[in-house]
């Protein structure tokens, strides 16, 4: 990748994005897809690094069970062991014959009934070594399940923002020039209220010939909403207080940054505020083109739907049907044809057959491609 040397010098810096200046000393994106640092932490134990009650709170729900079911196996077989190193002939239950392998099953199995105080009385501990040690492991099984349940309500209790994010950003038409335009939409069957997004743009430029990151606020058509239910397209106008002005689809192709995105939202479930972020580093960003509409009405007009497999979907070739409508409304309206089209507000989310010309239009331009 290299350095942009061209920055639109309009466009006003940001300080406070806790990111250095030095390109050198950073590798990759500034924050991954799901919205976590890309930052690998070292210097320190590995335990002295993780927190594992927010790594437990937030691991995928497969990794969470499987945890819980290793460390069930693990925690029984370390006690029976133990059992079995005392001598089984301490349990009572357990019969002298057999091979090795079948007494330090039954071990095992008085162990698992023991740490889940499940006894049923089958095997019971005749001694004080057997004794003391069942009572301890009664013990370490009751806190284990009080942290595991504890666990299991954090990971079901906890404020998130259910939203998915498309996985390109576009340059898109925009009133007279372009703009930068990303997708987001709820997924769940939450109520989000408040919503509230900011984009930063990072760079690599070169500032008297010292490659150095700049960060750039970019301002938002419409930072707020009241409430978030169908899809937010995110719209920043590329004008010329933009960092992005002058841009061309080349400049996508060869300069390195990334655009950050942070939105948070007022769940009234949990009367709580939640929060989410990604980013689209510039070959992500795909070029002259435009979102297709993803919600629409189901067939007795009695609701909408929303197309969340549609989040992503875009027509390409935006911006030559732009100037060839402009082209052909100008000239019906040289000739005193009655047009009532705005330009300007031409939905090309939806098949356009205000006028004739419209089929010359597709047979001229690029062929639509949805993604």
């Amino acid at each position: 990748m290299g350095f942009f040397k061209k920055i639109n010098s309009n466009a006003a810096t940001s300080d406070t994005t806790g990111f250095g200046t030095n390109p050198s000393n950073y590798g990759g994106r500034f924050i991954n897809k799901d919205g976590s640092a890309n930052i690998e932490k070292r210097g320190m134990p590995f335990f002295s690094r993780i927190s594992w009650y927010h790594t437990m709170l937030t691991m995928p729900g497969w990794k969470f069970i499987s945890v819980l079911l290793g460390f069930y196996a693990a925690v029984n077989f370390v006690f029976a062991l133990m059992y079995y190193a005392i001598g089984v002939e301490y349990l009572n239950g357990i019969d002298d014959s057999g091979s090795e392998l079948l007494k330090f099953g039954k071990a095992y199995f008085f162990s698992a009934q023991t740490f889940t105080t499940v006894g049923y009385g089958h095997i019971s501990p005749n001694g004080f070594l057997t004794s003391a040690l069942a009572a301890t492991e009664a013990l370490t099984g009751l806190l284990c399940f009080a942290i595991a349940t504890g666990l299991f309500y954090g990971r079901f209790s906890r404020p998130k923002a259910y939203l998915i994010f498309s996985e390109n950003a576009l340059i898109s038409p925009y009133k007279d020039g372009t703009a930068l335009m990303l997708r987001t939409a709820p997924h769940k069957n939450t109520n989000l209220i408040d919503a509230e997004a900011r984009l930063t743009l990072g760079m690599n430029i070169t500032e008297n010939d010292i490659a150095v990151n700049k960060f750039y606020n970019l301002p938002l058509q419409m930072q707020k909403i009241g409430s978030l239910t169908l899809s937010w397209t995110l719209v920043h106008p590329i004008d010329e207080k933009s960092p992005l002005y002058g841009f061309t689809a080349e400049d996508f192709k060869s300069v390195e940054g990334e655009v950050m995105v942070y939105i948070k939202a007022f769940d009234d479930l949990f009367s709580n505020t939640v929060g989410i972020s990604t980013s689209y580093t510039f070959d992500e960003i795909v070029y002259d083109a435009k979102f297709e509409l993803m919600y629409t009405e189901n067939a007795d007009n009695t609701k909408t739907i929303l197309h969340l497999d549609k989040i992503n979907s875009f027509i390409t070739g935006i911006f030559i049907k732009y100037i060839f409508f402009g082209n052909v409304i100008s000239m019906l309206k040289f000739f005193n044809f009655d047009i009532a089209i705005n330009f300007k507000k031409l939905n090309y989310e939806k098949n356009i057959t205000y006028c004739s010309s419209y089929a010359f239009c597709i047979w001229f331009c690029p062929t639509n491609t949805s993604h």
